[in-house]
């Protein structure tokens, strides 16, 4: 059994690898349980158990299914594993949520009861920019103080430097990418868009937008049709990308997006659906 300190070094390294997992702590115990408050486990996205202990299968099956709930849409939650006897008091079933608590019933003989809070740990969000664009490279610019991993593809010919972005690749076939939730951007702004849109719209993402107009878009649409794209993938992308803030400059732009997805990034983590 790994000791606390043991279980808090290896969430060190699995943030720096940008690894997906859940760690659980025992937060309150009541009467006689196997594990004690404070106890720690890492979970992987399989269910596997990789470091620490949070008891016996009395709660490992409830921490389990709220481990792969959290991983599914990034929220924390608490998870209290009492008596029957104990939930019919309060008036609630195995399974049932009230106030925030995830409820579950302790069938081993202790009948002891263990409060559990489970917390996921994901990946920097990727997002991927392709185009050298100044409303790229603000975008660029702007993302990465907001926590996101970015990915800059473009054609090296076309940059005047080095962008500070995690990943710089010479053209815009994408490749192997960050291993997290997507967004991605086409401010190719004329070099390169019908290029760029086809490698956007082969990646998986959340969110897929075009930076320039819906005329401009619309061509683009009927053009790549004509040469064979899906429809339905090309009416993926959002254009013009952005929030309708009345922007100009390609930092105000480039802010736009941004907030645009954040809200897509964000939905439904602030207790209902953003709309």
């Amino acid at each position: 059994m790994a000791a606390v300190s043991e279980v808090l070094d290896l969430v060190a390294q699995m943030k720096a690898a940008e690894e997906s997992f859940v760690l659980a702590t025992v937060v309150r115990t009541v009467s006689v349980t196997a594990a004690k408050a404070g106890a720690k486990a890492i979970i992987r996205p399989d269910g596997s158990i990789v470091a620490g202990w949070i008891g016996g299968g009395c709660a490992k099956g409830a921490v389990l299914k709220a481990a792969r709930d959290a991983l599914a849409d990034g929220n924390p939650r608490m998870v209290s594993v009492q008596p029957e006897n104990l939930l019919a008091e309060l008036g609630v079933k195995p399974g049932e949520t009230k106030q925030g608590i995830r409820f579950a019933s302790n069938l081993c003989p202790s009948k002891g009861t263990m409060d559990i809070f489970v917390e996921p740990v994901l990946p920097h969000p990727a997002l991927v920019i392709l185009g050298a664009s100044p409303v790229a490279l603000s975008l660029a610019a702007q993302a990465r103080p907001l926590g996101y991993h970015v990915t800059l593809a473009a054609p090296a010919c076309d940059l005047a430097g080095a962008p500070a972005v995690d990943m710089l690749i010479d053209s815009f076939a994408l490749g192997a990418l960050h291993e997290a939730r997507r967004f991605v951007v086409v401010a190719t702004q004329g070099r390169g868009d019908e290029a760029a849109l086809r490698a956007a719209l082969a990646v998986d993402a959340d969110y897929h937008a075009f930076v320039g107009s819906r005329r401009k878009m619309v061509a683009l649409r009927d053009k790549l049709i004509a040469e064979g794209l899906d429809a339905a993938r090309l009416d993926r992308a959002k254009a013009p990308a952005g929030l309708d803030l009345g922007a100009i400059t390609p930092e105000e732009i480039a802010m736009s997006i941004l907030a645009e997805i954040t809200l897509e990034r964000r939905r439904g983590q602030r207790g209902q659906a953003v709309k």
